[in-house]
């Protein structure tokens, strides 16, 4: 049994084999056929049509999407390249933008000083920089970068974009403090430029909160809406003239006799950056007549001894 299995897969190699010599023979006289007699058309031609045609255009197509993704991929690396490239220079961009508005923003300060230091050319002057504030949304009480060394003393006037700021409160050898007219401590002797008549402008954080303006009161005279406010000749902490503001309202007091409203500052309290320092204090003359009672003392003792 095992004989005939052996012999019967021997000759079924055997007969594979035979069956693809003859195939073979056939194709190759089939091909010296065809190139001897040069026979273009015909079933092998027709067989040709049927077989390698389908099988070329397959071979071109595959060839074509590979050659198309190619191209894609090398697209996407260029776009992505490129991409990378303008955002750097977008980058670079906005880094020139933003230092160009910094250099205009302070220029602009430079310059609304330089104005400020010319409306008010008869006093002498020290320019100084905001360093600290006392952590609301206001500058009521705030910190300078100069001190005693660079000639600040305690009772200047400062002075910022059109006008009034405040009054230097304390100072330390490189550092100043300094509270503002709009703090609720603060209380200024104005006086209207129409009318000449002096009243109280009072600090009130919850107004500038409010409304964006302070109050006054004990006004006497008739003023009317948008006339210039002044610090008062009278005042004994600031010196004439520096503008505060400008009428906002006014209304009688129950009296009939005075009147009070609510002015508008001239100076931004939100975004203080540079002030200017009046390097003079006011003088009302309280140290001569004190300086003067001294002396006669000091003369009258010598006198009886």
């Amino acid at each position: 049994m095992k004989k005939f299995r052996n012999f019967r897969n021997k000759k079924k190699r055997l007969s594979s084999k035979y069956l693809l010599m003859i195939l073979s023979g056939v194709c190759i006289v089939t091909i010296f056929t065809s190139l001897v007699l040069n026979i273009s058309g015909g079933p092998l031609n027709a067989v040709a049509g049927y077989v390698f045609v389908p099988m070329q255009e397959g071979i071109n197509n595959v060839g074509s999407w590979f050659s198309a993704k190619a191209n894609d991929f090398k697209t996407l690396g260029e776009v992505l390249a490129e991409n990378k490239e303008l955002k750097s220079q977008i980058d670079d961009l906005t880094t020139q933008i933003n230092k160009t508005k910094l250099e205009q923003y302070e220029l602009d300060n430079y310059r609304e000083l330089l104005e400020l230091d010319n409306q008010y050319a008869d006093f002498d002057k020290i320019a100084a920089h905001v360093i600290a504030m006392d952590g609301t949304n206001w500058f009521s009480t705030f910190t300078i970068d100069k001190g005693s060394k660079q000639g600040i003393a305690k009772g200047m006037n400062v002075i910022a974009g059109s006008g009034l700021v405040g009054i230097v409160t304390d100072v330390g050898p490189n550092y100043s403090k300094v509270r503002s007219i709009i703090d609720d401590s603060s209380n200024v002797s104005a006086m209207v430029l129409t009318t000449k008549d002096n009243f109280n402008v009072s600090g009130s954080l919850m107004n500038m909160n409010k409304d964006k303006v302070l109050p006054f009161s004990e006004l006497r005279d008739k003023v009317q809406q948008g006339d210039p406010v002044v610090t008062s000749y009278v005042s004994d902490q600031y010196q004439q003239g520096l503008l505060i503001g400008y009428i906002y309202s006014v209304e009688d007091n129950a009296n009939n006799l005075t009147k009070s409203g609510y002015i508008t500052p001239v100076v931004d309290f939100q975004h203080l950056q540079d002030v200017l320092v009046i390097t003079e204090i006011k003088n009302t003359g309280k140290e001569d007549i004190s300086s003067s009672k001294t002396s006669s003392t000091e003369s009258e003792n010598s006198t009886q001894n």
